[in-house]
């Protein structure tokens, strides 16, 4: 296993100097008192977990005192002009944000670099999986208008790259596959050379409609598996490892029949589920043995009481020894940190551009 991050010399316990978060400035509080988003992202504040344990619950492993989130995750909230504007620009154009929605601890990092993931297909998602903070119910009805504006709004924000993602809609016949292709036309016809990653549902593994997201001709072709193949059924429950797998291997097959090579295949996991380091690892050679190019892991927060237990905090040293691990087998880009989710620096994964930057 690897070094525990008390062995880190006192000098390297700011944690921020291992590159998993920046540290932002504190922003002024608002009438009611609130540091926006801090109530979003940490119900109860930013430094607990605001009574997220349940009577009887044991405390995560690598807790603080009392249950706090150890001192890797106490981040500052994002603030001033670049932010306040984003967030003028999204709301007032009535889109969504995955930052948002499932309430990212990245939130103020990457609105203040003027970043976001837009959220397409209304905010209410038909699936309730374990670990998510989004809306579960019926949706509204679906606005077809929403490419436009997603389009307009990326132009707006001067976005080199962009990324799309969805809430799942099994109501719908092609479960959004067609909305989520035409979002990437019209950001094609609006920014010429704005990259695009877009984070799918598994679409219930239907070729056909996989096939409509791939011929859109998206820069990466995301869709997360979430957790290690034992835990799948009580994390994600509608959705299962091996369809999972089979949306990216398939997605990466079309794209070759189509010429489209250059497309990069990513996935995610979160930790801190009751997984064992054995299986994050068995989960990673997996993965590879896949072809899939890109993997994202991040520490999994609990969002409420309703949802899974957090039974354990990674610390920073061993998502940096997942990172090691992960490129060791062949991952083009391991982006591995308590804070990491999806999206998190996803300009730096766009191929053929070294070192891109999001805005």
């Amino acid at each position: 296993m690897p070094l525990d991050s008390q062995s880190l010399p006192a000098s390297r316990r700011d944690f921020s100097a291992l590159g998993e978060l920046s540290v932002l400035d504190q922003p002024a509080q608002d009438a009611r008192g609130h540091s926006a988003p801090s109530e979003v992202m940490y119900p109860g504040g930013a430094m607990v977990d605001g009574g997220l344990l349940a009577p009887g619950d044991p405390l995560p492993e690598n807790a603080g005192p009392g249950g706090r989130r150890p001192e890797w995750l106490k981040v500052r909230i994002g603030a001033g002009a670049t932010y306040a504007g984003l967030k003028q620009l999204i709301h007032g154009e009535g889109l969504h944000t995955v930052c948002e929605e499932a309430r990212c601890p990245n939130m103020g990092e990457c609105w203040t670099l003027g970043t976001a993931t837009f959220m397409i297909l209304g905010s209410v998602c038909t699936r309730n999986c374990g670990f998510c903070a989004i809306e579960t119910g019926r949706p509204p009805v679906t606005d077809w208008d929403e490419p436009r504006r997603v389009a307009e709004a990326t132009a707006r924000m001067g976005l080199k790259h962009v990324v799309v993602t969805m809430v799942a809609r099994d109501d719908l016949p092609d479960g959004g596959a067609e909305m989520i292709a035409e979002t990437i036309r019209q950001i094609r016809l609006a920014n010429p050379g704005t990259s695009v990653e877009v984070l799918i549902s598994d679409l219930n593994g239907r070729e056909a409609d996989i096939r409509t997201v791939v011929e859109a001709q998206p820069e990466i072709l995301n869709h997360n598996v979430e957790t290690v193949p034992r835990l799948q059924r009580p994390v994600r429950r509608r959705a299962r490892w091996d369809r999972s797998v089979g949306v990216l291997t398939t997605g990466r097959r079309i794209a070759t029949e189509i010429g489209h090579d250059a497309m990069v295949t990513k996935t995610g996991m979160m930790l801190g589920l009751g997984e064992t380091w054995e299986e994050v690892i068995e989960a990673m050679r997996l993965l590879r043995a896949a072809e899939i190019e890109v993997l994202t892991i991040g520490q999994y927060l609990r969002p409420s009481r309703q949802h899974l237990p957090l039974r354990r905090y990674y610390t920073p040293a061993e998502f940096m020894s997942l990172r090691r691990i992960g490129l060791e087998i062949g991952f083009r880009h391991v982006q591995s940190g308590p804070l990491v989710r999806s999206s998190y620096h996803a300009a730096e994964q766009v191929p053929g551009v070294p070192g891109a930057v999001a805005v």
